[in-house]
């Protein structure tokens, strides 16, 4: 038993010095994409540059022997016995703010997931901890670096909670809460501004209200496989047709000039949550989450560094916002159905797309967020973007078979 407290206290500090670790770097990382995102804007000629910003940070990658390492990686080395490469965290630092300078339709939640796994993943072996330990480590390192960038600290701790999903969960869940406030605390303190919308009034409850927004959350759902099969089937094509990944990537670049030209709009360029806000004052576009799609498939499946998490919520406010619009509903109420449909449909994710929601629009958001969510995590049974499509039930029953048969 003393063992096993002893044991405990050095989770629940490894969670506090995560938390301090993740926090600080969270908030350079945030401050970064801020800053590069409004050289962009007030730049619009840097967008030629994006070829050549895609070559270097290939390049980068290639330096720190991170190819081929992306978000599913830092989920796996918290689940498995895989480790991380040591030059991951450097390497999606640069190429997060590389995509975002430049203009790669990309967010920044899954380079923050990455960095903060990489950065645990160091701290564990530089303390030479064992693997029990360095899994929770790692997961505390995912939870701090997201609540730090996106100020959502219940969120990003049932979101990596969620995500991992194994027996060590358990014992990881309190030291994983302490680095997500942590890093919240400092990254708030330093200057960092949470996520926040503005929903507006509800509409009144009606049985009309109902089935108006069943059909939002039907489109939604239909969305996002749309976006998650492209995204997949965007990389098959990418990678058949540019072997190369240098000439992937410039490739890609060329396609998004392109693509943007045409459009004759920047609102699709970086990860877009400005568009969202603008949502919630009550200006929505009809064809922007289809545009926002075609955009962040392009760039993901190009080899740009960044992140689908922000995408994901720009296709669901849009998208929402838009469907509210033609059915006479508020539009930051279909807004938030659709931020939260999108979210979970895409993650598998159920209990951290409502706290996320929560969060980002005010608790009071919960009467209509957890319905609409056990509708979409319920009906929504196509893969994710991480491919982690996981069913507590089915992953309950295993246990207890496997522990009747041991």
């Amino acid at each position: 038993m003393k063992q096993r407290i002893k044991k405990y206290i050095i989770y629940l500090a490894l969670g506090l010095i995560m938390g301090i670790v993740c926090g600080l770097c969270g908030v350079v990382f945030s401050k970064t994409v801020s800053l590069v995102t409004a050289v962009r804007q007030s730049n619009g000629w840097v967008l030629w540059l994006l070829p050549i910003g895609g070559l270097i940070s290939v390049f980068i990658y290639k330096l720190c022997k991170c190819e081929n390492t992306g978000t599913t990686n830092v989920f796996e080395c918290a689940q498995t016995e895989k480790g991380l490469p040591s030059g991951l965290p450097v390497a999606i630092f640069c190429g997060s703010a590389i995509s975002h300078l430049l203009g790669a339709s990309v967010g920044r939640e899954g380079a923050a997931i990455q960095i903060g796994g990489g950065i645990a993943n160091l701290i564990s072996r530089a303390f030479k901890l064992d693997e029990k330990a360095r899994r929770i480590t790692v997961m505390c390192g995912m939870a701090a670096l997201f609540s730090a960038v996106f100020g959502t600290p219940i969120a990003a701790f049932a979101f990596v909670i969620e995500v991992i999903m194994t027996s060590l969960c358990i014992a990881a869940a309190v030291p994983v809460l302490i680095s997500s406030f942590t890093a919240h605390i400092i990254s708030i303190t330093l200057g960092v501004q949470p996520e926040r919308f503005n929903m507006g009034s509800l509409p009144r409850f009606s049985a009309l209200f109902v089935g108006k927004t069943v059909i939002i959350v039907i489109a939604c759902i239909a969305v996002a496989f749309v976006f998650c099969a492209g995204i997949r089937l965007g990389k098959s094509i990418f990678k058949k047709i540019f072997k190369n990944e240098y000439i992937r990537i410039a490739a890609g670049g060329v396609i998004m000039i392109l693509l943007t030209l045409a459009v004759g709009s920047r609102d699709y360029n970086g990860g877009g949550i400005d568009i969202i806000e603008r949502v919630f004052e009550g200006i929505v576009r009809y064809e922007a989450f289809a545009l926002k799609i075609l955009f962040t498939v392009v760039c993901i499946s190009a080899g740009y560094k960044g992140g689908e998490i922000v995408p994901t919520l720009f296709i669901g406010a849009t998208l929402g916002g838009a469907s509210a619009l033609l059915l006479g509903l508020p539009i930051g109420y279909g807004a938030a159905v659709g931020i939260a449909v999108l979210f979970c449909a895409a993650t598998k994710c159920p209990v951290a797309a409502i706290l996320l929601c929560c969060e980002m629009l005010g608790f009071g958001c919960a009467l209509f967020v957890v319905p609409v969510v056990i509708i979409t995590f319920i009906t929504a049974r196509y893969r994710g973007l991480y491919g982690n499509s996981y069913d507590i039930i089915k992953i309950l029953i295993n246990k207890r078979k496997t522990a009747l048969t041991e």
